[in-house]
């Protein structure tokens, strides 16, 4: 029987194969949902999901996409936003 802390639906249990052929449970925090778009709410690509722990070691360029709005909007609501933000420039402008 595991240990009292362990014993929670919090845990992942995972079957794990030993070297020496012993069969073992293994208990795994669960990982946290996945990141969504602001706008769509669609899960955005380049975004992992990862516990605080690893992402707080993990490189920038690897927590999110290199682009304006990564890791907030997907590509097509970004260019959308884009798209509004040039009209209303536009706009600015010609009065």
């Amino acid at each position: 029987m595991p240990r009292p802390a362990l014993r929670s639906r919090s845990f992942r249990k995972m079957k794990v194969t030993l070297p020496s052929g012993a069969k073992s449970m293994h208990f795994l925090k669960r990982k946290p949902s996945r990141a969504v778009c602001a706008n769509c709410k669609k899960e955005l690509s380049g975004v992992p999901a990862e516990l605080p722990k690893k992402l707080k070691t993990m490189p920038k360029t690897k927590k999110r996409p290199e682009r304006p709005y990564g890791g907030v909007l997907c590509p097509s609501c970004m260019r959308e936003a884009f798209k509004e933000k040039a009209r209303s420039a536009v706009q600015l402008a010609s009065n």
